[in-house]
Order: C-alpha cells, then structure tokens, then sequence
C-alpha cells in the first residue's frame, strides 16, 4: 500500500533507475558468468579477473538494495519494523564502499602493470601485485564493514519514526530532517568513499597520463596509416574518464540522497540523485565489457547463438 501519491518526476526517476537495474543485473551477471566459467575450466583466475568477479557480484547485490531502498522511502509499509530498516540500511552501505574498493583496485592493478616504474618500493609492488589482490579484496570487505555497520546503532530518527509509524507530532525528529545521527551517517558514508575515491583519481590520473604520452609517441612513428594500437590506447584513455566521470557522480549523488528523506519537499533533487546512483553500476558494467577483450568476445558468441536460435 502506498502512503502518499508520487510527484510524476519521482515516478519517472523511479521508470529510469528500474531501466538501469535490469541492465546492471545483465550486464554484471554477464561479467561473473564469463569469468567464473573461465575460472573453473582452466582451473586458475588472474588478478583483474578475480576483480571482476568480486566487482560485478558485489554491483548485482547493490542494485538490489537500490530497488529495495527506493521501496523502503516509498512504500513504507514494507519496512515497519526499526530493525529491518537499519539492518537494510547496513547492508546497502557495505555493499556501496565494497564495490568502490573493488573497482578502485582494478584501477591500481591496471596502473601499476601500465605504467613503467624505477623507485624500488614502486617496482615492489608491481612485482608483488598479483599476490596482494586476494588480500587487497579481503581488506576491503573489512574495512567496508567497519564503514557501514555502525549504521545498526546510528540511524536517523526521522527514518525510525517513519519505519515505525510511533512518532508523536512534538517530536524533534518529526518536524526535522536534521539532526545529529544525520551527521554520522554521513560521515559513515563519506569515510567509507572518500578513501578509495582519492585512490580512484590518483591512479586514473596516472593512467590517462602514462597512455596518452604512449600515444603521442606511436603517432609520430606513424605516418601513413593508422596503428590500431592507438586506438586502443585512446579506448582506454576514454574508458578511464568514463569511470572517473560516473564515480564522481555518483558519490554526490549518494550525499544527497542519504540526506534525504521521504518527507523532503526538494523532489527534483531526489529523482535526479537515485538516477545518476543507478546509472554508475549499470553503465560502468557496460564499458567494462566493451574494453575487455575476452568479455567482448564472450558478447559477441553470446549474441551469435542467440540469433542462430532465433534463426
């Protein structure tokens, strides 16, 4: 049952996000199928797949609690209970930070194998990377369960009075969106971003640098025809500022939208906001399967067997 009438632009925000969550589910279900049946054929996982795998798993469930979070300000008559709302809230929280770990680490990896190194801590770390991923993902599981699951304990009252319904028309709470256990909150979820977001940038920064100094270079021993391998670097270059774009976006959006609630008058600021929160893993699964050589192959035998079978 639905508490209140949408604003048209909240159902239309809410059409759009539904759009992107089955793209998300496509495509990172995409993602993890290739690269676990390639796991368990060859018996062995490189480090960027082992990413993948924990990237898109990771991506498939937070798209589920996008949907779920969505119904949960909306439809509140799911969420009556404090407590289902804030172990809801804690797990949405986990899921976000880890996915931001996962993709910042795919980032670093694919940095520090680019990019040509003399410092010998850096030469360390290129030459042990591959054996650090597997704990690099574990850390991040830990850290991001230390950045989200104080939300059990640090809940906005507005949200528990509204999940209740036992909120007396005095109360604080009631009357404002605002109050300390917003503040933690947000710094819950700043913490949790903010860390991998300045690694995302560092190392992207690095990347884009080092592959567009490597095309210039190729271009001017190429005179009469065009190298495809520049345009693989330049795909790569775009691909990166893609990401860099879509994070960076998101993690405002996100800011907004964990500030807000369902009694927020600023509906344009919500629509938009869950929009650009459901395009980051949607289109990001998307961009990875086009840079991606195997998953790209994988695609296309995909969709030949499905035309032959239409056919």
């Amino acid at each position: 049952m639905i508490t209140f009438m949408l604003p048209p632009v909240l159902i239309v925000s809410m059409c759009i996000v539904a759009i992107e969550v089955v793209v998300g589910f496509m495509g990172n279900g995409f993602i993890t199928a290739v690269n676990s049946i390639n796991w368990i054929k060859s018996k062995r996982i490189s480090a960027a797949d082992m990413i993948l795998i924990f990237l898109s798993t990771s991506r498939f469930i937070l798209q589920v609690t996008v949907m779920m979070y969505i119904h949960s300000l909306y439809f509140t008559d799911v969420f009556k209970l404090a407590s289902v709302y804030k172990t809801f809230g804690a797990i949405w929280m986990f899921v976000n930070h880890a996915s931001l770990w996962f993709s910042t680490w795919l980032y670093v990896l694919y940095c520090v194998k680019i990019i040509n190194v003399t410092q010998w801590l850096l030469l360390q770390i290129k030459l042990r990377i591959t054996a650090m991923i597997p704990w690099l993902l574990l850390g991040s599981l830990l850290i991001s369960s230390v950045t989200s699951f104080p939300l059990l304990w640090i809940t906005p009252n507005t949200y528990l009075c509204r999940s209740t319904g036992n909120c007396g028309q005095n109360s604080t709470a009631h009357n404002s969106g605002w109050d300390n256990s917003h503040l933690y909150l947000l710094l819950l979820y700043f913490t949790g971003c903010f860390f991998p977001l300045v690694l995302s940038m560092i190392t992207s920064g690095l990347l884009i640098n080092s592959l567009w100094k490597h095309t210039k270079k190729m271009q001017c021993y190429v005179d009469s025809f065009r190298d495809p391998l520049i345009d693989v670097h330049l795909i790569a270059i775009k691909s990166i500022i893609s990401f860099l774009i879509l994070y960076i976006s998101s993690f405002v959006a996100q800011i907004l939208l964990t500030l807000s609630t369902s009694q927020s008058k600023d509906f344009v600021k919500v629509a938009v906001s869950l929009v650009v929160t459901g395009a980051y893993p949607s289109i990001h699964s998307i961009i990875l399967i086009i840079v991606n050589s195997k998953l790209k192959l994988a695609f296309r035998m995909l969709c030949q067997h499905f035309i032959c079978k239409t056919n």
